[in-house]
């Protein structure tokens, strides 16, 4: 929200010389954020002058410029720059004609841009000066012809500091308003703000309309409230005010004091009628919309829109409407969409001569809905989102006649009328020492009440407390913690003491959390880098990633209100946010890839319950539905992903490089594994987004000699990269590490140190070739027994020398006793005993 200063000062007592930095300082006393201070960006010598005489002086290139001679300066006086009162300037505007006052930007001064002023040579003359439109002011976008001072109701003096004169010395500060606090969305809100921080006096502009003007007893307009399908038992419109202002005249230019505060704010000039509503919204916080009287078709009826039923906006856009839209409509249709914008059938136009006002009050749920359906944001909708106050909507009406009437020529009818079906805030029963225990400070009982009346609560007495009935502009206030909060804000966060918590007694983190942070560390250790993508992806990639399950397909989660509407569901793996960070990175040139993520997926019950179970209106929810609810939140277990991709060594001098492929992704999935002290096992498998050939089911192995499946690891289909732009060997793995969390021991301990000396042999086995290795390897382990510490494939050999239809592989053996060191008669008896295993099972032998 813009503030501009003069115009706070309307409604609060601005001390002389009040600068915007220290409104900006009370503002943010009382809990508002400050963002910035707007100015007009110029400065003088910038006048007044009068046009003297001018001669039309044709040019080669086909334009005609004007050789003028304008007064700066009273006859006699010295100009504000100090030079002669009459100037010679040269312009190229022809709209303006001898005797017109106008406004001079002497040398020196700077324009918005910036843009400095000086005496130049140019068509044959030396222009002393410039004669300035209303945009190279800063005024609006007019450029068509410079600014006559006639056109605005202006007859200053020659001379007189045109800076002034149209309010282009103001300033205006701005404050982000929070969701909660939408009254703050108006002048009247600030300056309210404003008298609670400093003590200054505040006038509410509300009450300042004259009574003549002001008259809610206007009758005879028609207007009807059909709200068939309310949002959460709340009715779109509770409040409908209409007034009728006949006779105006479009064609009167908006005064430049109105232009310079709503430029000030952030809003451009439009016309005069237009801008007069805009003022209004501005300074009362209550959004008002005119229509062309003639233009209306009978009555108003406040209804949802019809399904398939379109309305053309004053951007000119046809809408195709939703059946819970809230539309204004007439006798020939939609006219508008409540709260957000105007139709163009009943816009105000240059030629409009009487018009309808309106001020209403729509249910903040349906205006938001409305406005993000058909992304449409507007400075209504903004407040109406946030709550509006219902009592002000007469008075803002009242307002809007007084300026037509003023500004515009125009004058009050009775026609009109007024629906009011707004309720009265239900009184918060607030404990006696309530606040005090919550906030930490001991206000007195006296504090408490003052504040809470100076925010505009009525208080009672009442036993055990008070009762405090919020104001109508807050609707924010609904219990006793919001008081608190108030209280607090009004009497000054800096009575709060700074005190540390007590940290609770306990051994701080969980096993899992250290397991899990032992991981990220391993991992980065190693040289990966960890990343955080967003967890919403689309239907295809969940199907296309999401780790297969042993129940079949893993069902997504769909968002009610997707930020995104080409991701609206929750993801079911990590790889997709991964594959997007390698394509972002290889897009800026970084080709050698090394990242992980420890994060959720999300797979939904069977029993989830739906919004459409919960209780209409503000009614708790039972029980049984809250037991439901709980019951239907997603599954969110905690996933580990990682990509490798491009060299895993560098090209160096004399070595070339080494390109990272699938062992480099086992290698950080064997990494994460020892973090959590567990031993992970690799068997062929296949998963729907991997290379057939080149995919490892992850099996986590127990203590008792069980394994877990926790993952997968594998290629990316090369089709599949190249789909994603993504080089042909992409490796990638994903763990569930909760499950692997969940077979570690209860204590990670470092590795014994060996004291005896380990025997090592290599085992060739010929196998039929449909037999995959790590069943080979597992059946050896199996069968040697307790003294093998470690094997390893280390050769898988097909070619001649071997029968038709079979495989040697070869295995690395080592073999170590704790107590005693291994004769090679032993380590080569439990190399035979693994040999016989793998034989029995898969009838291997030992190769010759």
């Amino acid at each position: 929200m813009r503030v501009p200063l003069s115009w706070l000062g309307e409604f609060v007592d601005l001390e002389p010389g009040t600068t915007p930095e220290e409104v900006h300082a009370a503002l943010v006393s009382v809990g508002l954020e400050e963002e910035d201070i707007h100015t007009f960006e110029l400065s003088g010598p910038i006048v007044v002058g009068q046009v003297l005489e001018f001669v039309e002086e044709p040019q080669s290139n086909g334009k005609t410029i004007r050789w003028c001679q304008v007064r700066v300066a009273p006859e006699g006086e010295t100009a504000a720059d100090g030079g002669a009162d009459v100037r010679g300037i040269v312009c190229g505007a022809r709209n303006f004609f001898e005797g017109d006052k106008v406004v001079v930007t002497l040398p020196g001064a700077v324009l918005p841009g910036p843009f400095p002023i000086a005496a130049r040579k140019t068509y044959g003359h030396i222009s002393d000066g410039m004669i300035a439109s209303a945009r190279e002011l800063g005024l609006g976008e007019e450029h068509d012809g410079i600014l006559r001072l006639a056109t605005l109701g202006l007859d200053p003096e020659v001379g007189a500091d045109a800076v002034s004169l149209l309010g282009l010395d103001d300033a205006a500060v701005e404050v982000n308003v929070t969701p909660d606090r939408g009254y703050a969305f108006s002048i009247r809100g600030i300056a309210r703000e404003y008298s609670h921080a400093t003590g200054a006096a505040f006038r509410d502009p509300a009450e300042a309309v004259p009574v003549s003007t002001g008259d809610a007893h206007a009758s005879g307009f028609s207007v009807t409230i059909e709200d068939t399908a309310p949002i959460r038992g709340r009715v779109g419109a509770s409040v409908f005010v209409t007034r009728v202002v006949r006779d105006v005249d479009g064609s009167r230019r908006t005064p430049a004091w109105m232009i310079a505060r709503l430029k000030l704010a952030g809003i451009r000039s439009i016309s005069l009628i237009v801008d007069i509503t805009n003022y209004v919204m501005l300074e009362l916080g209550q959004p008002i919309h005119g229509y062309d009287l003639d233009r209306l078709s009978g009555g108003i009826v406040v209804r949802r829109a019809a399904p398939g039923e379109t309305l053309v906006t004053l951007d000119d856009q046809t809408r195709k409407l939703d059946p819970e839209d809230l539309v204004i409509a007439d006798d020939s249709g939609a006219i508008g969409l409540a709260g957000v914008m105007g139709g163009a059938s009943t816009e105000i136009r240059e030629g409009t001569r009487n018009v309808l006002i309106e001020a209403a009050n729509f249910d903040p749920v349906s205006i938001a809905r409305t406005a993000r359906r058909h992304k449409l944001p507007s400075e209504a909708s903004k407040r109406f989102e946030r709550g509006v106050d219902p009592q002000v909507a007469v008075a803002a009406a009242a307002r809007v006649v007084q300026l037509l009437e003023q500004l515009a020529g125009g004058h009050a009818d009775e026609l009109g009328s007024l629906l009011d079906a707004s309720e009265e805030a239900d009184p918060i029963r607030l404990p006696e020492g309530y606040i005090s225990s919550l906030i930490g400070v001991d206000f007195s009982d006296d504090e408490v009440r003052g504040a809470l009346a100076e925010i505009g609560g009525t208080v009672t007495e009442t036993e055990g407390g008070l009762l405090v009935v919020p104001p109508t502009w807050r609707p924010d206030l609904r219990d006793k913690s919001d008081l608190a909060e108030e209280v607090a804000r009004i009497l000054g966060y800096d009575r709060i003491p700074s005190v540390l918590p007590v940290a609770p007694p306990g051994r701080g983190l969980t096993r899992e959390q250290r397991l899990r942070r032992a991981v990220a560390q391993t991992l980065a250790d190693n040289g990966a880098t960890e990343v955080l993508s967003f967890p919403f992806v689309s239907e295809a990639q969940n199907d296309r990633f999401g780790l297969p399950e042993v129940s079949g397909h893993v069902p997504a989660v769909r968002l009610a209100n997707a930020l995104d509407a080409t991701a609206p569901y929750l993801r079911t793996s990590l790889l997709p946010g991964l594959l997007d960070v390698a394509k972002r990175n290889l897009a800026r040139g970084l080709v050698d890839l090394r990242v992980y993520e420890l994060g959720t997926v999300f797979r939904p019950s069977d029993g989830s319950i739906g919004s459409e179970t919960l209780p209409p209106g503000a009614a708790l929810p039972g029980p049984d539905i809250l037991a439901g609810l709980n019951a239907g939140i997603p599954a969110q277990p905690r996933h580990l992903a990682g990509l490798v991709v491009g060299d895993a060594v560098e090209k160096q001098p004399g070595t070339p490089p080494v390109p990272a492929g699938l062992v480099d992704a086992l290698d950080m999935v064997r990494q994460t594994a020892a973090a959590v002290g567990v031993t992970v096992d690799l068997e062929q498998s296949s998963h729907q987004a991997l290379h057939p050939g080149r995919t490892a089911r992850l099996l986590a192995l127990g203590a008792d000699g069980s394994s877990t499946p926790v993952g997968y690891a594998g290629e990316l289909l090369p089709v599949l990269a190249h789909e994603l732009d993504l080089p042909r060997v992409v490796a990638v793995f994903e763990l569930d590490l909760d499950a692997l969390i969940s077979v570690a021991p209860p204590e990670v301990v470092a590795g014994v140190i060996a004291g005896f000396p380990a025997a090592t042999q290599d085992l060739s086995l010929v196998v039929p070739l449909d037999v995959p290795a790590g069943d080979v390897l597992r059946a050896v382990r199996e069968g040697a027994g307790p003294l093998l510490e470690d094997i390893r494939l280390v050769d898988d050999y097909r070619g001649p020398g071997l029968p038709e239809g079979r495989k040697s592989l070869t295995f690395a053996l080592r073999f170590r006793a704790d107590d005693r060191t291994l004769t090679a008669a032993e380590a080569s008896e439990a190399k035979l005993a693994g040999s016989a295993r793998a034989g029995d099972l898969f009838g291997a032998t030992i190769r010759e």
